[in-house]
């Protein structure tokens, strides 16, 4: 072989699903531009959605296409349609948690003035945590009153998101990192979010550091979201903020996403299948094409991505348009699918010159993921009591209480009753709304030390059960180093 020989670069395997309702047409659409730019990729093709559901599959995939997944690593995927009724899991939700997905990235930036926005200098980045929050999807009716969703937040799904923001937020040069949490209310879980938002921001002196409460920070978002950069929320914020965000930029149907953990990725458009629009060649395939860019920055291919990226702001700029974005005296053709397909591999090798180009021979070829190994704390970890939810549809809660009281033993006492969270015994108020399930909360005094035994808590139950009380749930109340790893009632 010749000195000037050179080995050519390796296909990347991935694994591809085209979805239903338009997503067939903006999938056809989008792996064209993607080898009008020269990538490098070995497609490998699996079936999800709608017909997996209606074969009897309640996940959406079968079970050799998850194979395709664990070779490959890297999943793009057009929207899906969810057959309506009961029974049917999300597949996006159970993607992320199986493969441990765990960062889900939204860019959400203005294309003023071609594309129609009130906030012509927006660049916001959302990083929405993607596995934990309410999002694990564990719920129960309890009573005929009384359902719950059990939002579950740890300190390890905290870390992971938390620092891959502040990793983001240094490779792509960006100046700020603000976190949004609702945790003057849910002071332990968004509380945590919080905390470790703090500790690991100090690792980063070069980025400044903010953390808004959630409710004024949409707000601020929806007015005057250039005040942002990256913003790092738990699970179920960033999924409402993150469409927030992209429809204020300009267009839902523009956005895409990147779901990213520590050994693969899935990449998207945020919109849906839109079966009202399926095969007539209308669909927007901007969304899934920007999923792909990201798709393509992640496995390697920056050169590419940056060709094709920029191939298609020159295609917004030059006024070629699909229908959901066409406006007259801007836009200077109305074009399908295709044919939007077409106008962007036709523009590859130029760049916009009123919109911004994108760079992106400084991408970070190193993982985001990487991070120092987890440390569990090493509190000291005591039993001292436990709020037993009981249904109790008739009675007062005094008459509740009276029952209750002379089954505490172990050292317990009955300190509180709540009812939605409310305390309504001792010194309720009789304007205080009660459904038919009530928290009873048996605990040691405050400040004594030790813990109780569990077959305390088990005899407890075992009690208030003979008394004629049907107990709903149990859940045991834990102080971490003499702290309690608990919260109180409203008015406690």
């Amino acid at each position: 072989m010749g000195k000037d020989f050179q080995l050519m670069p390796k296909n990347t395997p991935i694994t591809v699903a085209r979805g239903d309702g338009i997503g067939p047409e903006i999938m056809e659409a989008t792996l064209a531009i993607l080898k009008g730019g020269g990538a490098r990729l070995d497609i490998e093709e699996i079936e999800i959605g709608e017909k997996v559901y209606l074969r009897g599959n309640s996940a959406g995939i079968e079970p050799s296409a998850w194979e395709s997944l664990r070779r490959t690593k890297v999943f793009l995927k057009a929207p899906i349609t969810t057959p309506q009724g009961g029974g049917f899991k999300s597949l996006n939700v159970t993607t992320r948690k199986a493969f441990g997905l765990y960062a889900n990235i939204r860019p959400c930036l203005s294309y003023d003035p071609y594309i129609r926005t009130k906030h012509p200098k927006m660049d916001v980045v959302i990083v929405r945590e993607n596995e934990e929050d309410t999002y694990s999807g564990i719920e129960h009716q309890r009573t005929y009153d009384v359902t719950q969703c059990l939002k579950l937040i740890s300190r390890p799904g905290c870390e992971k998101i938390v620092r891959y923001a502040f990793e983001y937020a240094r490779a792509y040069g960006r100046r700020k990192v603000t976190c949004f949490t609702k945790d003057n209310i849910m002071k332990m879980t968004d509380g945590l979010f919080h905390k470790v938002f703090d500790e690991i921001g100090a690792e980063y002196a070069d980025i400044e550091k903010e953390h808004w409460i959630v409710d004024i920070g949409a707000a601020k978002l929806a007015d005057t979201p250039e005040v942002f950069d990256v913003i790092v929320m738990p699970n179920l914020y960033g999924d409402i903020l993150s469409d927030v965000a992209a429809q204020i930029a300009g267009s839902v149907g523009l956005a895409g996403s990147a779901n990213i953990g520590d050994g693969c990725a899935m990449f998207e458009a945020i919109h849906g299948s839109a079966p009202r629009r399926a095969g007539q060649n209308l669909a927007n395939p901007s969304g899934l094409f920007l999923g792909a860019v990201q798709m393509l920055v992640h496995i390697g291919q920056a050169d590419v991505a940056e060709k094709v990226h920029n191939a298609w702001l020159k295609t917004i700029e030059d006024g070629v348009h699909t229908y959901d974005i066409f406006r007259e005296g801007v836009s200077k053709q109305k074009v399908g699918t295709k044919e939007f397909g077409q106008a962007v591999v036709a523009r590859i090798g130029q760049k916009p010159t009123k919109l911004k180009p994108v760079d992106y021979s400084k991408a970070p070829t190193r993982p985001l993921t990487t991070r120092p190994p987890y440390k569990r704390d090493t509190a000291k970890r005591e039993l001292v009591g436990a709020d037993v939810f009981v249904f109790w549809p008739n009675g007062t809660m005094e008459q509740l209480a009276a029952k209750l009281q002379p089954l505490a033993s172990d050292g317990l006492n009955l300190e509180m009753l709540s009812n939605r969270g409310m305390k309504v015994w001792p010194g309720g108020m009789a304007e205080t709304f009660t459904v038919d399930e009530t928290r009873c909360r048996f605990q040691l005094p405050e400040g004594k030390p030790g813990s109780i035994p569990h077959e305390a808590l088990r005899a407890l139950l075992e009690r208030i059960q003979k008394a004629g009380i049907e107990w709903v749930k149990l859940e045991n109340l834990y102080n971490f180093d003499g702290k309690p790893g608990f919260s109180r009632g409203q008015g406690q």
